[in-house]
């Protein structure tokens, strides 16, 4: 996959005394290993051509590192004999790193009291045109979720302002309604509506701004006030410009059901282990989103007719939007979503050519559900199917990957698989099955090439990383970290993964938040 340019140093010959040895094979010093690669440029004529490359080869203990360094172990809820936990890794290949992600407990007793259990709400995002709206979920999505979960359980869908003083007021009077009225449907609701309402005013944030700073002196000339300094203009253009995919998984503890919102190309896939009784079993695999591009057809059909006046093979054209964005539903991305006269008129960015009849990206998410099969409260009765993990990853992760090679390598990972094993074998020694089957919106499935795969991390999250980028091949794998940003791009792309599960624990042990960073 990536070439290695180096120069070993030239061995001697002959008869040669030992302290001439020890000069050339410990007192001087070697030339460093380096990484070839290649990237596209254009040549004097405009045409693209390869360039050749190289970057020094990071040594194994530097890539160890930088594995590592973000991996995060949490437990982040403990209820009866069920502690849940939250396993996250991120890799950056863009500089700075456009992924985000975030997590966070919605106690259901601040929504209405009475209520029992929480929502354990966990997201990853990724970025792209820059890290600013990735960034801004990541303070504003638990806040939006919660709000829609509260005044769907009053029983309000009214999403204007006065909303949010009434949602503060329900914590000051009694109130006997509770989230478990809500049902599945009105969770599922209150996730679309959250995701939905956020994004309108993360793009008309912006436009507030500019209408707040216009005189009428300005209006009657039309000339539009320079905000290029403005902090409150620069904080709100950024996040409505560049864009952000988002999945989220909502939690019902005491319900037990998982609710998956999806904005975007990242993937939810869950692991679910089928017991046959005869101390055998196999993993299923469930995949809880589509991949959002113009590649899925469900998205392709949608968003062409929904565009009826524009030519059908300019709206969708190689898969992307316009031919230019690639997932079809984002945040953000105000190219695609603003009309062509504010976009010019505010002398931004440039639109996409095409752009005739916008919004062609929604932030509106695909939801999903599931029932979580868990231990019974004693732990003596087991399920035959049993809800055991769920796996978060922006698509860096499943470029590389398959849905049902992450749930093969977590399942081997909980079953106490160590050291490498053949790529081969892992379907014998832990066996899958197809649920609900993934819907792949990239170019392509990743590149399935023999190997071994590397059972040698104590973080599932890391796990799930090193061996997206090359399984036990060390030497594959200080290549393809070694390609410094933005050649790094072309080779592997920023990858964030949480992978939640839970686990037993004894019944006296008492709620609580254990961190470890590994």
């Amino acid at each position: 996959m990536w070439r290695r340019a180096w120069k070993p140093v030239a061995a001697t010959t002959g008869v040669i005394g030992a302290s001439t040895y020890l000069w050339y094979s410990t007192g001087r010093p070697s030339r460093p290993e380096t990484v070839g690669f290649r990237i596209r440029v254009r040549d004097s004529e405009g045409k693209l051509a390869y360039q050749e490359m190289s970057a020094p080869l990071l040594a194994k203990e530097e890539v160890e590192k930088r594995l590592k360094e973000n991996a995060v172990l949490e437990t982040v809820a403990s209820q009866d004999t069920i502690q849940w936990k939250r396993a996250t890794v991120s890799l950056a290949s863009n500089d700075p790193i456009e992924d985000a992600n975030v997590h966070g407990v919605i106690p259901k007793d601040l929504l209405a009291r009475g209520a029992a259990g929480d929502f354990l709400l966990f997201a990853v995002m990724d970025g792209h045109a820059g890290p600013y709206t990735s960034r801004l979920l990541t303070k504003t999505l638990i806040p939006a979720v919660s709000l829609q979960l509260s005044k769907a359980s009053m029983g309000s869908n009214n999403k204007s302002a006065s909303g949010v003083m009434e949602w503060v007021k329900s914590f000051f009077r009694s109130s006997s309604s509770s989230p478990s009225d809500l049902g599945p449907n009105g969770t599922a609701e209150a996730l679309e509506h959250a995701f939905v309402s956020l994004d309108s005013e993360l793009i008309n944030a912006p436009l507030r701004v500019l209408a707040a700073n216009i005189d009428q002196t300005a209006r009657e000339k039309k000339i539009l006030p320079d905000l290029s300094q403005d902090p409150m203009a620069i904080a709100t253009i950024r996040p409505a410009l560049s864009g952000s995919c988002a999945i989220a998984a909502l939690i019902d503890t005491s319900q037990q059901k998982l609710y998956v919102a999806c904005t975007g190309d990242s993937r939810a896939v869950a692991g679910v282990y089928e017991d046959n009784g005869d101390g055998s079993g196999s993993w299923r695999v469930e995949a809880l989103s589509e991949d959002q591009t113009g590649r899925n057809p469900k998205e392709y059909t949608r968003v062409r007719s929904e565009h009826p006046s524009d030519d059908p093979s300019e709206v969708i054209r190689d898969g992307r939007v316009l031919g230019g964005l690639e997932p079809t539903r984002a945040f953000g991305d105000a190219r695609y979503k603003w009309p062509r006269e504010i976009q010019q008129v505010n002398e931004m960015r440039n639109p996409p050519a095409l752009l005739k009849t916008p919004p062609y990206v929604t932030a509106r998410p695909v939801v999903t559900q599931m029932p979580l099969s868990l231990v019974s409260e004693s732990g003596e009765a087991k399920q035959k199917s049993t809800f055991r993990f769920l796996i978060l990853a922006t698509d860096g992760l499943w470029d590389r990957i398959t849905s049902e090679e992450a749930v093969a390598l977590v399942g081997g990972y909980l079953l106490g698989l160590k050291g490498s094993v053949p790529k081969a074998s892992l379907p014998s020694l832990v066996p899958t099955t197809t649920g609900t089957a993934t819907v792949n919106g990239k170019a392509s499935n990743p590149e399935q090439r023999p190997g071994q795969w590397a059972f040698v991390d104590d973080h599932v999250g890391a796990h799930l990383l090193r061996n997206a980028l090359a399984g036990a091949d060390e030497m594959d794998l200080r290549e393809v970290m070694s390609i410094p940003p933005p050649y790094s791009r072309r080779y592997r792309d920023d990858i964030t993964v949480t992978v939640v599960y839970w686990e037993e624990q004894a019944p006296s042990a008492g709620p609580g938040v254990i961190k470890a960073k590994l």
